[in-house]
């Protein structure tokens, strides 16, 4: 492994899943909060640029922006990821540069012009924070934007300080992993589509595989284990982008984002985005038919209609649209990707000519070109996953030396 890599305040405790009844919950604190009580030498006396938006809170949703500036660290400038410093930009909008009017500071945006700092932004920097909430699935952009502050942090010798947070799905690693030629910004690195990691992990893992010469930091969550989802941890929820506004969203994501690369909804710009799928052609009676309960474990469908209002992707606009709706039952045996997978498979069989594929943003979602061919040769959805649990257990091998947080089983 190349570079420094170094894990600073590390405290972790073991909780249950969920929490006795009229407990407290249990005591995490986000990186922000480990940093600025345990580590605050790594950033006092130095000139300071943050990656962050609207979910970079504390223990007590206080943000990072105000929290470091009342401990007295020098920041000097701001760096927003997709959806911008506030979060509210549509998916894949372009942002521009802008100036935060609390603060007075230069908000550069790293999804807009360029998606790496320039070296004229960071000519007056000591050192950079990112602190990024992740969402736990491979599609989500905010790894590649870390790994390219990396990068250009690195080369201008630049020490890096990721401040971790709970991945809000947990530590479950289920899906394939993406094929390396298929990278790209929503798939960076080998991992599943669920890949149960922490962005301090992630990006652990991405300077390991993509060999970046960077002095990397990572402050870990404490008081976090894998088997914990973002609602067992006393932690207020921030969505950590427009169309993810629930833990159930989250949970559902790392399968129905699939969708994004058909031509149906996904629910954007409804009161459940990525909890529902739809088309005003879908028969979900067809659909609903077509699937078997006992390979759909933890989870319920039902036939819904919704009308997706100034959806970010477009897609049916003010139309009314027949829909199947998701409602997890058991986080232990629910599969996201495994369930999409049967849904893809009953739709395209029940309305080949309609699913319409976008053949290039699809195999970028899936990682390849694999799993749409399994679906359009009719394979089934038994076959298409035949050798995802292997994959995965290697994946677990490979990943065992980024792991900054322990696996207690659940009771």
């Amino acid at each position: 492994m190349h570079g420094k890599l170094a894990l600073m305040g590390m405290a972790v405790a073991f909780s249950a899943c969920q929490p006795s009844q009229g407990a407290p919950p249990p005591e995490t604190r986000p990186g922000i909060d480990v940093l600025l009580t345990d580590s605050i030498h790594l950033v006092l006396r130095r000139r300071v640029g943050l990656v962050t938006n609207q979910a970079g809170v504390d223990a007590d949703g206080i943000s990072n922006v105000e929290r470091l500036g009342g401990a007295g660290v020098a920041l000097v400038a701001l760096f927003s990821p997709e959806h911008g410093f506030r979060g509210a930009a549509p998916p894949g909008a372009r942002i521009d540069h802008t100036v935060d009017s609390a603060t007075g500071l230069p908000i550069y945006s790293l999804y807009g012009a360029v998606s790496s700092p320039s070296p004229d932004m960071l000519e007056s920097i000591d050192v950079m924070l990112v602190d990024l909430q992740d969402a736990g699935a491979r599609y989500y952009t905010y790894l590649a934007t870390s790994v390219d502050v990396l990068r250009a942090a690195g080369a201008a010798d630049i020490p890096v300080i990721i401040l971790d947070r709970p991945n809000p799905i947990g530590g479950l690693m289920q899906g394939n992993l993406l094929d390396p030629a298929y990278s790209s910004a929503v798939g960076l690195l080998a991992v599943p589509m669920r890949h149960g990691l922490t962005m301090g992990e992630l990006v652990r893992l991405a300077q390991a595989d993509l060999e970046i010469q960077a002095d990397l930091t990572v402050v870990p969550v404490a008081g976090w284990d894998r088997s914990s989802y973002f609602d067992e941890t006393g932690l207020a929820f921030v969505r950590p982008s427009p169309n993810l506004p629930t833990v159930e969203s989250l949970i559902h994501y790392p399968g129905l984002c699939l969708f994004e690369g058909t031509a149906l909804s996904v629910g954007r710009g409804s009161d459940a985005p990525f909890e529902q799928i739809g088309a005003p052609w879908l028969d979900t009676a067809a659909v609903l038919r077509a699937l078997t309960p006992s390979r759909l474990p933890g989870v319920s469908l039902r036939a819904v209609q919704f009308r997706p209002k100034a959806p970010g992707d477009g897609k049916f606009a003010d139309t009314l649209l027949a829909g199947v709706r998701l409602s997890v039952t058991d986080r232990e045996t629910y599969d996201p990707v495994a369930t999409a997978v049967e849904l893809l498979t009953a739709i395209a069989s029940s309305h080949p000519d309609a699913i319409g594929w976008r053949e290039a943003h699809f195999d970028r979602l899936a990682g390849g070109p694999g799993l749409r061919r399994a679906i359009l040769e009719t394979r089934s959805p038994k076959e298409i996953m035949h050798d995802w649990p292997s994959e995965l257990a290697r994946f677990r091998d490979r990943v065992a030396t980024v792991l900054l947080y322990p696996a207690p089983p659940r009771p």
